[in-house]
């Protein structure tokens, strides 16, 4: 069975319970953790709220990388905020990585209750939909959204998601699925970076000029990484499979 919810305060209680759940946060958490983990970040620990990241951080040896934005932009003190491009090899490779967002990190605690859970973006979608092939529990795509409000890019993802997991099987078991899916398909794929641009998403970041952000996100496939958050100690690492790849591109 797939579902689809637009945003985490609309999952109904205990939905997520025994499932495996994908969250997506296009613009731009999930797309950034992708960047990272696929870079070499050893480990990220995402924290939804500002002063516990920082406090996680102050109690960690070595010091991590502080990462993470308030208001789309980096916080004051922080090392990185939350642009994909900044998560270069060069910074991120071996790293610990504590990280806080406005929307992601908050749709990750979200999700504690899932018996797997997995961070879902464009740019590491085949990787996602192989990993999800196999999966034997019931599938949850849970969209971040922006400050409460359902946003384009989530959705569209979730959609592209639905169709793919479709192919595979899977059955759509709510309206959010059969909407999603109806979005994603009646967008050109070539339209994809114009879509992200006109979402809520898109034109906050166009404001703050991040406009190479949503060109990253729309890149199926740019990272093979795919986050795996362990809900019992927070912290995300690279699915096994994964771990592997980005072994040998860093050995390489």
């Amino acid at each position: 069975m797939l579902h689809v919810h637009m945003l985490p305060d609309l999952v109904p209680h205990g939905e997520l319970t025994d499932a495996t759940v994908v969250v997506i946060d296009v613009l731009r958490a999930t797309t950034t953790i992708s960047a990272a983990l696929s870079n070499g970040a050893h480990e990220i620990f995402p924290c939804p709220d500002l002063e516990k990241a920082r406090q996680l951080a102050a109690g960690m040896e070595p010091r991590p990388l502080l990462g993470g934005e308030r208001g789309g932009l980096k916080i004051d003190g922080f090392d990185l905020g939350n642009s994909p491009a900044e998560y270069g090899p060069e910074v991120v490779a071996g790293r610990q990585i504590v990280f806080t967002t406005t929307n992601g990190t908050r749709a990750m605690s979200a999700s504690l209750d899932a018996d797997r859970v997995l961070l879902g973006a464009f740019v590491n979608y085949s990787a996602m939909l192989e990993m999800l092939e196999h999966d034997q529990n019931p599938v949850h795509l849970l969209c971040a959204g922006t400050n409460g409000e359902i946003t384009q890019e989530d959705l569209l993802l979730a959609g592209a998601l639905v169709e793919g997991l479709s192919d595979q099987g899977r059955i759509p078991a709510n309206d959010g699925a059969l909407t999603a899916l109806q979005a994603w398909r009646a967008l050109p794929e070539e339209n994809l970076v114009h879509a992200l641009q006109e979402s809520h998403g898109g034109k906050n970041l166009q404001e703050l000029d991040f406009h190479e952000d949503i060109e990253l996100a729309a890149e199926r496939d740019r990272w093979p990484a795919v986050g795996l958050l362990d809900p019992q100690t927070m912290t995300i690492r690279p699915s096994d499979s994964e771990q592997a790849i980005v072994d040998a591109e860093n050995s390489g």
